[in-house]
C-alpha cells in the first residue's frame, strides 16, 4: 500500500474513532448522575507478557496466569518473578514492570469530561512510568505511590521506581518531578522539584527528606528494554497519531502487525500479516472472567486489543478475514456487540463461529477458560540461528519492532509457507563479581542475582563481541507462547529459553534479508 492509501486509511479510521469517542463520554455522564465526575468506564491493558507474571484475580481466587491484551480493572495486582510486563493506559501512557516486583492498581476512574484519573502502588521491584504529552486542555492525571508517599506525575515524564523494604529509590529520566516534603502540613508543603537525570532516595520508615543526587545509576539491560519499549511507542504511534484522539489507543500494535488493505468487493480493511484466507480471528484465545461484568475475549496475539474492543470482523471471499472500524469502544464486555443479531450477519460470514461464553465460574475454579479450535501456530526461533515467520501465525511469536518491517516476511510467507531470517540476542553485562544480574543494583538496597532480564534479539548475525547466535538460546520473543491456552510461558535463567511452540509448517525457503 502507498504511503498516501495508508495516510488516507488511518485518516479515516481517525474520524470513526473520533466520531466513537463522543457518545462514550456522553454516555459516561448520563450513566453516573448520582457522582458523574467518578466513572469507572477505563480501558487499561495488558499490552505485554514476558515470562512468570500473573494478574490478580477480581473473583477471589487469588493470581492467575497474566495474558497479552487481558483488561486491568481497578483493585487488581499485577507481579512479577522472573518476568516482565507492560500495562498501557488510554492516552498511550505506560507503566513497565521489572523482575520480582509488584504493583496495584488503587484507582481507575473517568471524570465526566473524559479526563483519566489512575492511582497506581508500587509495592515492590521496580517500575517505569512513561507519560505521554497532553493532547487536551486538561491532562489526565496520574499518581504514583510507594510506602507513604505519593509523586503526582506531569505529562511528558518519565521516571523509574525502585522500591526493595524500607529504601526506595526514584530515578528522572525525562522531564520533571515535584517531591513533596515529608515534615510539612499539605497545606503549607513547599515540593522540592527533582530534574532529570537526577536521582532521590527515600527511607520507607520515616518522614525524613529524600537525598537528592546528581546523576542516574545504569540498570543495564532493563534501562534498554524500557528505551526500547519507548521509542517503539513513539515511532510507531506517530504514524497513527489522530488528532489526539484517545481512543486511537492500541492501534501502533496494528500498523506494525498488520496494514489496511483495498481488497476488491469488501472495501478497506485491515488484515494481520502471516494470516491466510483460512485463519479466523475468533479459533483461538480466552474467556476471562471479571465480577459484575462476566467474562471478557482476550486475544492472543500482540495486535489483538483494539480489533476486539472496537469495530467489526467481515470474512471477505477468496481474501479471508478483515477488521474495520465503527461503532461504540466496547469495555470488558467485549462480544456482546459482536454477537448482536446485525453484527452477526454482518460481520460473520465466512468460516469461523463466534465463540459462545461460559457459564461464571464457581468459587474455586479457574476463571480463565482457553479456547482452542485450531492449533495455535507460532513464530520463532529454530536449531539453527533463524527465526522462523508461519503462516497463519498472524504475528504471534513476533517480537515488538526488533525484526523490522514485517510486510516483505509476510508476502514471502504466504508464497512458501514460511520466511527465515537469520538474529542473534544480546544479554545483560556481567557485573563487577563477575555475575549476572537481572538489571538491579547489585550493591546496597539491590542483591538479586542471576535473574534473567529482557534479551534483545536482532536481525544479522552476531558481531565479534556483545552478542551470541540465536541457535544457544531459543524462545518466544513475541509475549506470551501460551496466550491462546491461559497460561504464560516461564522464562528460564540464561541461556537456556523455551522454544517457541510450533506448529506443523511448510517448508520453504528463507524470506527476505
Amino acid at each position: 500500500m502507498s504511503k498516501f492509501s495508508a495516510s488516507v486509511a488511518t485518516t479515516g479510521f481517525a474520524l470513526l474513532l473520533l466520531a466513537a469517542a463522543i457518545p462514550v463520554q456522553a454516555q459516561t455522564a448520563i450513566q453516573n448522575q448520582p457522582q458523574p465526575t467518578l466513572s469507572k468506564v477505563r480501558i487499561v491493558r495488558l499490552s505485554a507478557v514476558r515470562g512468570a507474571v500473573q494478574l490478580g484475580s477480581t473473583v477471589g481466587a487469588g493470581f492467575g496466569p497474566a495474558i497479552v491484551n487481558m483488561p486491568v480493572v481497578e483493585q487488581n495486582l499485577l507481579k512479577t518473578t522472573v518476568g516482565v510486563a507492560e500495562v498501557e493506559f488510554e492516552d498511550n501512557s505506560t507503566l513497565r514492570l521489572g523482575p520480582n516486583s509488584e504493583v496495584q492498581f488503587v484507582l481507575l476512574r473517568r471524570t465526566g469530561q473524559g479526563t483519566t484519573v489512575s492511582t497506581v502502588r508500587l509495592l515492590k521491584g521496580i517500575a517505569y512510568v512513561s507519560m505521554v504529552k497532553s493532547s487536551g486542555k486538561v491532562a489526565n492525571i496520574f499518581d504514583l505511590n510507594f510506602g507513604d508517599r505519593n509523586l503526582h506525575l506531569q505529562p511528558d515524564t518519565h521516571v523509574r521506581l525502585e522500591v526493595e523494604g524500607q529504601q526506595a529509590q526514584l530515578a528522572v529520566l525525562k522531564g520533571n518531578v515535584q517531591l513533596p516534603q515529608a515534615d510539612q502540613p499539605p497545606q503549607a508543603n513547599q515540593p522540592i522539584e527533582l530534574s532529570r537525570k537526577h536521582t532521590a532516595t527515600f527511607a520507607m520508615d520515616g518522614d525524613t527528606q529524600p537525598e537528592v543526587a546528581k546523576g542516574i545509576e545504569s540498570l543495564s539491560l532493563l534501562d534498554s528494554w524500557d528505551k526500547q519499549l519507548d521509542q517503539y511507542h513513539s515511532r510507531v504511534a506517530s504514524l497513527t497519531n489522530f488528532g489526539g484522539v484517545p481512543y486511537s489507543y492500541g492501534a501502533s500494535d496494528m500498523l506494525y502487525y498488520g496494514s489496511f488493505q483495498n481488497i476488491g468487493g469488501c472495501g478497506m480493511m485491515w488484515r494481520p500479516y502471516f494470516a491466510s484466507a483460512a485463519w479466523s480471528p475468533y479459533a483461538n484465545g480466552t474467556w476471562a472472567y471479571y465480577a459484575g461484568t462476566g467474562y471478557s475475549w482476550v486475544s492472543p496475539y500482540p495486535w489483538g486489543w483494539t480489533p476486539y474492543h472496537y469495530g467489526s470482523w467481515s470474512f471477505c471471499q477468496g481474501a479471508g478475514w478483515g477488521w474495520m472500524p465503527g461503532g461504540s469502544w466496547m469495555g470488558l464486555n467485549n462480544i456482546a456487540a459482536a454477537t448482536t443479531p446485525a453484527r452477526r450477519l454482518n460481520a460473520f460470514k465466512g468460516p469461523g463461529q463466534l465463540p459462545i461464553a461460559p457459564h461464571p465460574p464457581t468459587v474455586g475454579h479457574a476463571s480463565l477458560v482457553p479456547v482452542n479450535r485450531t492449533v495455535l501456530v507460532h513464530s520463532g526461533l529454530d536449531a539453527q540461528g533463524s527465526f522462523v515467520f508461519r503462516k497463519d501465525s498472524a504475528g504471534l511469536g513476533v517480537p515488538r519492532n526488533e525484526l523490522g518491517n514485517l510486510r516483505g516476511f509476510s508476502r514471502h510467507t504466504m508464497q512458501r509457507g514460511v520466511a527465515t531470517t537469520p538474529v542473534y540476542m544480546t544479554m545483560a553485562p556481567r557485573d563487577s563479581s563477575g555475575m549476572r544480574t537481572n538489571g538491579m543494583r547489585a550493591n546496597g538496597m539491590r542483591g538479586e542475582r542471576n535473574t534473567l532480564a529482557p534479551t534483545a534479539i536482532h536481525r544479522g548475525y552476531a558481531p565479534s563481541s556483545g552478542g551470541f547466535p540465536a541457535a544457544r538460546s531459543s524462545g518466544n520473543f513475541g509475549g506470551s507462547p501460551g496466550a491462546g491456552r491461559g497460561a504464560s510461558a516461564p522464562m528460564q535463567s540464561a541461556p537456556a529459553m523455551r522454544s517457541a511452540p510450533a506448529a506443523a509448517a511448510p517448508s520453504g525457503g528463507r524470506g527476505p534479508r
